[in-house]
């Protein structure tokens, strides 16, 4: 359950905004400063900007673009997904116009990529990081800085699909095009992905170190969102280390980093992790409290499904821990049917142990097999 922790980490950095159109004049101005209040995370403000600086930006074909893809990227972080696509559907069309090149489509597309990875849409979403790579490859200035982020965010795909070789391959890629580049926002987001694999692969000193370095190169760069995210991680990485005390440690910063950048999403995460930990050493009613609070921070979000079932899980498991099993299997029903809809088999999987668990606990020997043979075939590689 613990690994949870990473999966939910992979749907959340935010790489740079790419600018296009000419600097100077009223609306590239204007656009700049919503693209700021991107880069800082203040999507509610940039959306308001956005909606503001249109009038003055849909007549030239550049600013258009570069209005609707940062549009769309504020919308996808508000959890706004389809309002998200439609933009990004618009940002299509400008951008299949004799004005742009192969690299600017590619842009669109890595973009809708993301959308659809939020979705847990992942085979959309790897097919079209994949026709982002190649495009931009045959651009006649390819964006050595966009294929990097593609790549990050395939690797996310791949994690999901549990294909741990593909994702590290896009993870090392991604770090050494940021490294090529000298980027080092880019290096951090890659350094995260290449730690959760570490991570998945069960190589937690490995992950460790690279999460480490992530999180310096976002101090560095104050991005505290990616702090959030990247500490949150740390913890669970800690715990699973044995050491309790610094998991702890940077899960409460963790909550802190979150709570300063008003980010509710971050904070049911890291809430969530912290519950977790609580949980696994014995404090049902502090993880039980914790994982409530979660759950109700990340209603109505669809782009948080997993980190919602993982708290509805702990919720759960901490009721059963105190005898409740009445109450635990009502919580491991929501916790399945937000798992169904997010089509993660690990998930799934984790549903139907705690299930083998409460049967367990009741005395159902019988039934408590079923649902262990239920969640080990589910995750198995091979099947005749």
């Amino acid at each position: 359950m613990l690994l949870a922790m990473a999966a939910a980490a992979l749907v959340y950095e935010l790489p740079p905004v790419t600018t296009f159109g000419h600097p100077g004049t009223a609306g590239a101005d204007l656009l700049a400063r919503a693209e700021a209040f991107i880069a800082s995370s203040r999507f509610d403000a940039a959306v308001e900007e956005l909606e503001d600086v249109w009038d003055d930006v849909k007549a030239e074909p550049a600013l258009a673009l570069r209005h609707q893809l940062a549009l769309g990227w504020a919308e996808m972080y508000r959890g706004n997904l389809d309002e998200a696509e439609t933009v990004l559907d618009c940002a299509q069309r400008i951008a299949w116009s004799p004005h742009f090149d192969a690299a600017d489509r590619a842009e669109v597309m890595y973009r809708q990529g993301c959308v659809a990875f939020k979705r847990a849409n992942v085979a959309e979403a790897t097919e079209l990081f994949t026709r982002a790579l190649d495009t931009n490859g045959w651009a006649k200035q390819p964006k050595p800085l966009l294929a990097a982020h593609a790549h990050e965010w395939r690797s996310r795909c791949h994690q999901f699909l549990r294909d741990w070789d593909a994702a590290g391959r896009d993870a090392d890629r991604a770090l050494q095009l940021a490294l090529d580049a000298g980027d080092e926002p880019s290096e951090a987001h890659a350094l995260f992905q290449v730690s959760l694999v570490a991570e998945r692969r069960r190589d937690w000193l490995s992950a460790r170190i690279h999460a480490e370095r992530a999180l310096q190169l976002y101090e560095r760069h104050g991005d505290a969102l990616a702090m959030t995210r990247i500490l949150n991680n740390l913890g669970g990485i800690h715990f699973l280390l044995g050491d309790t005390e610094a998991a702890e440690a940077h899960l409460l910063r963790a909550t802190e980093t979150a709570l300063r950048a008003g980010s509710d999403a971050d904070l049911a995460q890291a809430v969530n992790s912290l519950a977790q930990v609580y949980l696994r050493t014995g404090r049902p009613a502090d993880a039980r409290a914790r994982a409530r609070r979660a759950v109700e921070m990340l209603a109505g979000r669809p782009d948080f499904r997993d980190e919602l079932g993982n708290g509805q899980l702990i919720v759960a498991e901490s009721l059963a821990a105190e005898g409740d099993t009445t109450a635990a299997g009502m919580w491991i029903d929501a916790a399945e049917q937000t798992f169904a809809a997010l089509g993660s088999t690990s998930h799934l999987a984790n549903a139907w142990i705690a299930r083998g668990d409460v049967a367990r606990a009741s005395g159902d020997a019988d039934g408590a097999a079923h649902w262990y043979r239920r969640a080990a075939a589910t995750l198995a590689d091979v099947h005749f």
